[in-house]
């Protein structure tokens, strides 16, 4: 077959190479800007990479896994050039809207940090496999050097490998979520269980399962057992909890809160540290604030220990483990909580008028409705922390034409060489000479 030849122009928001060409865009895996490579064309896409000639950013990847394993997309680049990069992509996500802000330098997380991951796990013929995706695969590869996951949940894969063999078919792949918390790990596998024990809503593996097998009585103690000799604080098996060791317990300020299985996290307790400062750096000297798409309690409840702190989520078992946390420790400020669809039913200018400051945390798609009964209010200070430059840029938008200035923005980067980027932002209202929050955090 003909090989293409091209040079790259850009990155695109997942971090493949752009080439321009006659037919469209070029999508090239694995190549940087300035870079002349070759390959053979399939589609949009360039396979069977070859460099030619070679960014001045390229570096060797420092993982052994990273041409195969689909965790990371950019270990082929200098540290240096993704954070630039990334720092690009909000500061495009924000002129695509007509803002423009400060937008400080990238805060990154270390190798090693990841507390939390979704692996994939299944039985073969020779035993068992644990890993991530290969790149748009559904091939499973190992990770024994995995040079990204934190070392708790990498002296946790041997027991993930001994529940496959254990709770697998060879017909299914489990998806299995390991978190690291202070009583050790907190594991959730789907996939494994039949339908009449699965969860409604629960996460779907990557790939359909097919006859995966039932833990009956027996086969549940006996996972419970593998978990139990591996140290696992909790282990919850298509739903249902089947050990409970030990508390899981994570830190939020000077709160311990035990979340519920498969409740969110942040993804490194650095870059958890870095939102939590810009948000605290922010809001300081708030009297009453509001926490919406609160969760746990990640801003709640380190806030509550200086202001009165109203936490809103949508998901009661989450809320339950944040006024949990809250009723065992001493010295918070009061600490309310309230079941509501903020997508559905966001707070109305009204309700938050009776707040200083404004904590909001949506998901990935960001909170359209929410932010535009923000726009309405006569709140003075709202903290935003998101997972989606675009849709953070769209609300900014709404935020700014209600009159409530985008001030910075900070991104922060936990999700190493990946293209994933989060961030926290400052939005006052009226004069800010005067406000906290304006310095580093």
């Amino acid at each position: 077959m003909t090989e293409t030849t091209v040079t790259i122009d850009r990155l695109g928001h997942l971090g493949h190479g752009i080439a321009a060409t006659p037919g469209g865009p070029l999508y090239v895996p694995g190549a940087l800007p300035g870079e002349v490579v070759a390959g053979r064309r399939a589609g949009d896409r360039l396979e069977g990479l070859r460099i030619l000639t070679p960014a001045p950013e390229r570096v060797r990847p420092p993982c052994p896994h990273a041409r195969t394993c689909g965790g990371c997309a950019l270990q082929h680049a200098e540290d240096g050039f993704v954070a630039r990069w990334k720092e690009g992509v909000v500061a495009a996500a924000l002129a695509a809207q007509g803002l423009a802000a400060p937008v400080r330098p990238i805060l990154t997380s270390p190798p090693g940090t990841r507390r939390r991951a979704t692996l994939a796990a299944r039985r073969t013929r020779g035993g068992t496999l644990v890993g991530f995706h290969a790149r748009a695969s559904d091939t499973i590869v190992a990770i024994p050097e995995c040079r990204l996951l934190a070392p708790a949940l990498m002296a946790a894969l041997p027991a993930v490998g001994a529940l496959t063999a254990e709770g697998a078919s060879r017909a299914g792949v489990l998806a299995v979520t390991l978190t690291a918390t202070a009583g050790g790990i907190d594991a959730v596998v789907s996939g494994g269980a039949t339908p009449d024990m699965a969860v409604a809503g629960a996460k779907a593996p990557h790939t359909a399962v097919a006859g995966a097998k039932a833990p009956d009585p027996a086969r549940a103690a006996r996972l419970a057992a593998i978990a139990a000799e591996a140290g696992f604080a909790r282990l919850t098996w298509g739903g249902e909890t089947l050990l409970h060791a030990a508390p899981p317990t994570v830190a939020f300020g000077p709160a311990r809160v035990t979340p519920p299985p498969g409740a969110f996290l942040q993804a490194t307790p650095e870059g958890e540290a870095a939102l939590r400062g810009v948000v605290a750096g922010a809001l300081a000297g708030a009297a009453r604030v509001a926490d919406l798409f609160a969760g746990c309690g990640t801003f709640a409840l380190p806030l509550a220990a200086h202001a009165e702190v109203h936490a809103v989520e949508a998901e009661a078992a989450m809320l339950a483990a944040l006024a949990e946390g809250a009723r065992h420790t001493p010295g918070l400020r009061r600490v309310t909580t309230e079941a509501r669809d903020l997508f559905r039913n966001p707070l109305r200018a009204d309700e938050l008028n009776r707040f200083d400051a404004v904590v909001l945390d949506p998901p990935r798609a960001g909170a359209e409705a929410q932010a535009r009964a923000l726009a309405a209010s006569a709140v003075r200070r709202v903290a935003m922390v998101s997972c989606n430059p675009v849709s953070f840029a769209r609300d900014a938008r709404l935020l700014a034409e209600g009159g409530l200035g985008l001030r910075f923005v900070q991104p922060v980067d936990q999700f190493r060489w990946s293209p994933h980027i989060e961030l926290a932002a400052l939005f006052t209202r009226g004069d800010t000479s005067q406000q906290p929050g304006q310095g580093a955090p």
